[in-house]
Formats: C-alpha cells, structure tokens, sequence
C-alpha cells in the first residue's frame, strides 16, 4: 500500500515508518517542524518525507498538493498529536482535534483509510474493567490531553471515512532492552522522582500503572494497518494488559541504591504547598502534571486485539521496570545527584 503517516518525526511516528516499510509499504512521513525521521534506534528511516501542519486546513498546502497527496495514498495513520500534560485547551483543540479533522478530510478526499492512534486514557479517571468497545465518556477526564483525544475519537467515528483506532496505553522504551529515543512526557517525571528532587507523590491505595512497551505498540499499528479491511470499524487497545501497582514500581526504583523511593501520601493527605521550595516548583511544573495516574485502576481488556493478531503484550512486571532504568541509567539520562544521598 501507499500509506502517509502524520507525525512521523516523532517516537512512534518515526519507529511506525521504518516497521511499514520494512514489510514492503511504500510510506510517506509527513514531518513539521523536524524533517528527520528515526526509528527508535537513532537511525534514519529511509522514506519519503512531506512537509505539513496538520492543524492546519489542507495542512498548509494548495489545492495541486493536496489532490495529489490524496490520490496517492491508500490509507493514513494518524499518529500525530500533543502529548504534554501543561497546555492551553487551545493548543489542544489545535492540533488532537482540528488536527484531526483537517487529516480526516485529507481521507475523505482521496477514499483512504484512516488508522487513528488515540490512547487508552480516553476512559477518564474511572476505574475497573475498561473494554474496547466501552462508550467514550463526555467528561470525566483527568487534563486536557485525555479530553481533547476523546474529542479526535468522536470526529473519527462520525466520519464517512474507513477507520480504526489504536489506543496505546503508557508508551515507554521497548521490551527486551528498555531502549527508548527521545526521554519526554512520562521520563521527565520519572527523573524527578528518581533522582530524589520530586520526594512526595500523591497516590491512592490499589492505584496502578499500565507500561506498554513501544515494539507492542508499533507491532500492533502495524498490524492493523496492514489489514485495514478487516480492522474497519474497530478499537483496539495497544496496553501491557499487566497492571502494575504503583507502590510496586516505586519499589523498583528505590531498590536502585543511587536512586530514591518516594513517599506515597494518601491524596487526602498531600499538600503541595507544603512540600519544600525546589520541590514544590518541580511538582507543580512536572511531578504534578502526572499525579492522577499514581491515583486510578483502570484495567484495559484487549479482546478484540488479542482476537484480531492472535497474540498478547509480552510480560511486563518488576523486571520489565527494572530494564527501563538500566537503559536510563546506560544512556546517562538518569544519574545519581545530591537529593537521592
């Protein structure tokens, strides 16, 4: 197939193209501001590249390139999207859904497919089993970064066009050797933490985490983009399947002896103001922007994914975590500092 893919200057995006075009596709990676695309390895994916922004209407290009692009292309994979936690609810709207409307009718206009990669957490802040073909909630969502993914979601089902939608849960480094190409979003406060600057973290008795390895994850968009006919329609969760509880992985960390072991404080109990200065500007800018997660159960089932590759998400557990830091650790992105003595 001919197949763009949005946002392919990015971790999944980058690793998505090199996967597509290793089983034969013939990809285009539309990049924005960064031309270069990786696979997570460091290497440079070799695919042709095209520049747009997807928050904007045709993605910025005249009429000639986008009926071009749209009558050379069989089918889309959305991966483009905001990931942090601390934005505006119009930066949001820019880009997780204006963003997703402006591809949607790239889609429309050449009859292509669209393979939409949301994120699990679309379920809000609810907790207990959360299926595949659950309703979206309207509200209940734990930051604008949810939000605006369950609005992309609406526009995908309500569209005319071909789709399925791909939810990863916690993307983080790949299965085997924790290997990982950019440190963002959940690194940055898993830094704070270990390091010992973020000492404190609110969390809720019975909380846990669901860590998905990136190969899972690109395995699986693969997968489904490869079989879009027989994927039409559906939603698959790309997750670990493997809660784990968040004092069981705070307890892998502080097992590390030039790292430290937060105190988990029950959130009824946890006060931000109360915490030292460093901490408390580190808790509010980062730590903080992650809390929620350190306070819910939510537990994916992946059915229909499992059903639809006839595999499941490698183990995961403590010594999955345990690979994660080693790869930190080897790649110099944590180091020991004063506040873990």
């Amino acid at each position: 197939m001919n197949i763009l893919v949005t946002g392919a200057a990015g971790l999944l995006g980058g690793e998505v193209c090199k996967r597509l075009a290793d089983a034969g596709h013939r990809v285009t990676a539309l990049v924005h501001n960064n031309p270069e695309v990786r696979a997570n390895d460091g290497s440079l994916v070799d695919v042709a590249t095209l520049k747009g922004d997807v928050s904007c209407e045709k993605l910025g290009w005249d009429q000639a390139t986008c009926a071009s692009v749209a009558d050379g292309h069989d089918l889309i994979v959305h991966c483009a999207a905001t990931v942090r936690f601390d934005l505006a609810e119009a930066d949001y709207s820019s880009v997780n859904v204006d963003g997703v409307a402006n591809v949607l009718a790239l889609a429309e206009a050449g009859s292509m497919a669209f393979l939409h990669v949301s994120t699990a957490y679309v379920c809000g802040t609810r907790d207990g089993p959360i299926l595949e073909s659950d309703p979206l909630p309207a509200s209940g969502f734990a930051n604008g970064y949810e939000a605006s993914k369950a609005a992309g979601e609406r526009l995908v089902r309500s569209s005319p066009v071909r789709w399925a939608i791909a939810r990863p849960s916690i993307v983080v480094g790949e299965h085997q050797s924790g290997r990982i190409r950019q440190f963002d979003t959940t690194y940055a406060a898993f830094k704070l933490i270990a390091e010992g600057r973020v000492r404190h973290m609110p969390a809720r008795a019975g909380a846990t985490l669901d860590f998905v390895p990136l190969d899972h994850v690109v395995r699986g968009i693969v997968a489904i983009a490869s079989d879009m006919e027989r994927a039409e329609g559906g939603t698959f969760h790309l997750v670990s399947g493997q809660p784990l509880p968040v004092e069981r992985f705070t307890g892998v960390i502080g097992a590390y002896p030039q790292f430290h072991e937060p105190e988990l404080v029950a959130p009824e109990k946890f006060d931000a103001s109360m915490l030292p200065a460093l901490e408390r500007r580190l808790f509010k800018r980062v730590a903080g922007l992650y809390a929620s997660y350190f306070q819910r159960d939510p537990e994916f089932d992946d059915s229909q994914f499992r059903a639809f590759v006839g595999a499941s998400c490698p183990e995961t557990g403590e010594p999955f975590i345990e690979r994660l830091i080693d790869y930190c650790v080897e790649d110099g992105f944590l180091r020991p500092s004063d506040a873990s003595a």
